[in-house]
């Protein structure tokens, strides 16, 4: 009895189960396979978002972009000129607001749901006084705790940051929805919102495209991405396409040219309409098997290379072979010639009779 006792208290409670026995496991889960890393150039002083919000645009595009692989790197190229430009569907919506906040104030309209500020959440029935509490109230306090953390430094700076970052966030938010951007329509701010890297050039012609082509050329050096997405419309970069595809990347264009010549250059090519309707998500199964398919070419594929070839076997037309003769060493030592095939054709057995058997070996 105290044996079975000792037994039950050693006995392990734990089974260990193989690892091919669980359902569903593969050893290809533990390795996955890595995905393409993906880099995004958008040239803005060709192809700025005008039909859509600079925000909703630009999570389009990622969205698209991250359908080919991961998405390591997006960039956006523009002069001073690109940021400040408000286009005309903006500057009407602007327009009817300045028209509406007159008749709210006049009490000839009256709007359905009143306006709410976004951070302290008060009440107003006007835009108008909206707008000047936000200016007033917490435009000011953003001010001061900016400048408050701008002075200090090192320990207390950090300390600064992490108190204010909840109320900064917070302010900015709703200010987004309420200020009207003093320069242009907030642009640069949206992209950077949507994780875009937005730098801005110099306003000498084409000085975007210019930086724009060394950042590609140098991330193409580096082998940082597999697949280039780029937005324009400008056949300038036909050439850059070509660089890339020559070595080997896989080439995306986004612009709204039908017959331009980067579509004709790249692999795949999309207008803005078909990236928002999602049409980049929904064919990127197809696109990827016409990568792998022309990637396993590619491995098949034979070139001549002089070096190469010159360090395996040497130059071509060269015979390094070696032939055995049945003759002793003392004939070829006195000078006595050797003949070969003086017994018939290479192709007929001789039998024991010396006739010529045609029969093929087995």
């Amino acid at each position: 009895m105290f044996s079975r006792f000792v037994l039950r208290i050693w006995k392990p409670k734990t089974q260990f189960t193989s690892l091919n026995s669980i359902k569903g496991f593969s050893f290809s889960s533990i390795n996955p396979k890595p995905k393409i890393r993906v880099g995004v150039w958008w040239d803005l002083d060709n192809k700025p978002p005008a039909s859509f919000p600079p925000y909703d645009a630009a999570v389009k595009l990622r969205t698209a972009a991250s359908s080919f692989g991961s998405v390591k790197l997006m960039m956006a190229y523009a002069n001073r000129h690109a940021f400040s430009y408000v286009p005309l569907e903006v500057r009407e919506q602007r327009k009817d607001r300045k028209l509406l906040n007159q008749l709210e104030n006049k009490g000839l309209v009256k709007p359905p749901e009143p306006y709410f500020c976004g951070v302290c959440d008060r009440r107003f029935y006007t835009n108008e006084k909206l707008i000047n509490h936000f200016k007033q109230i917490h435009e000011t306090e953003n001010q001061k705790r900016m400048r408050q953390i701008e002075s200090s430094k090192g320990h207390q700076r950090v300390r600064l940051v992490a108190k204010y970052s909840m109320k900064i966030e917070k302010y900015k938010r709703a200010a987004r929805n309420i200020l009207t951007p003093k320069e242009g329509y907030g642009l640069a701010d949206e992209l950077k919102r949507a994780g875009f890297w937005v730098k801005m050039v110099s306003d000498k012609p084409e000085a975007a495209d210019k930086a724009l082509k060394e950042h590609l050329v140098e991330m193409m050096d580096k082998r940082e991405v597999e697949c280039v997405v780029l937005v324009s419309d400008d056949s300038d970069y036909a050439g850059i396409l070509w660089e890339a595809k020559e070595r080997c990347l896989r080439t995306v264009v986004i612009g709204d040219s039908n017959e331009g010549a980067l579509k004709r250059v790249a692999d795949v090519a999309y207008s803005w309409k078909e990236v928002v309707m999602g049409k980049a998500k929904k064919e990127v199964e197809k696109v990827v098997g016409k990568w792998n398919d022309r990637d396993v070419l590619k491995k098949l594929e034979w070139s001549y290379d002089p070096a190469l070839e010159k360090e395996r076997g040497g130059s071509c037309g060269v015979w390094d072979y070696e032939f055995d003769y049945d003759c002793d060493d003392d004939e070829i030592e006195n000078g006595t010639e050797v003949e070969i095939g003086d017994g018939g054709d290479w192709w007929k057995i001789d039998t024991e009779d010396g006739v010529g058997s045609s029969r093929p070996c087995r």
